[in-house]
């Protein structure tokens, strides 16, 4: 069974920093785009950062360059997202997803998702 997990959510003050982890099991997910989206209250899922197979391509959202960095460790089947300078509007539910080949920030293109883990940010 395929399964993404996520982890490292939770309560931080603005500007503070948290790292999500998401951890791969049942199959390698070495060859895939590996991406992280998040989804507050009463909005649409939105897309926050992508990631290429070998890590040679890196995209994310205007909103949060120079805030946040994708990362992956093939070896571990895990995708990573650092989040520094944390706003009160990057509260959501961050879920991390896979694709087999490059689907930028198409939700629908992505074949794998997590749970989701909430991040809350305080003013």
């Amino acid at each position: 069974q395929v399964q993404l997990v996520e982890s490292g959510g939770g309560l931080v003050q603005a500007g503070g920093s948290l790292r999500l982890s998401c951890a791969a099991s049942g199959r390698t997910f070495s060859t895939y785009t590996r991406a992280w989206f998040r989804q507050a209250p009463g909005k649409e899922r939105e897309f926050v950062a992508s990631i290429s197979w070998s890590a040679g391509s890196r995209y994310s959202v205007d909103s949060v360059k120079g805030r946040f960095t994708i990362s992956r460790d093939n070896a571990k089947n895990t995708v990573y997202l650092q989040m520094n300078s944390l706003k009160p509007e990057d509260t959501a539910v961050y879920y991390c997803a896979a694709a087999p080949a490059y689907s930028g920030i198409r939700a629908d293109l992505y074949d794998y998702w997590g749970q989701g883990t909430q991040v809350t940010v305080s003013s």
